[in-house]
């Protein structure tokens, strides 16, 4: 496996296209990765406390159109 260095070091090396390429790859990871982590996060009940709270403010008033 490479380094983190190494990895580096090759990205430097790489063309325009294959930059953006790789750039393209990574958000695609990224977003993948956060999508997981927030449905898990839901599945645990993590984000209940925050949705009982905007459900409150609501029906309280405490919002406007957008």
């Amino acid at each position: 496996m490479l380094t983190l260095e190494q990895l580096e070091a090759a990205i430097l090396t790489l063309s325009s296209d294959e930059f953006q390429q790789l750039k393209k790859w990574l958000f695609d990871v990224d977003y993948q990765r956060w999508d997981e982590q927030l449905e898990q996060d839901i599945a645990n009940g993590k984000l209940e406390g925050l949705a009982e709270e905007a459900i409150a403010e609501f029906k309280a008033g405490h919002c406007r159109q957008i």
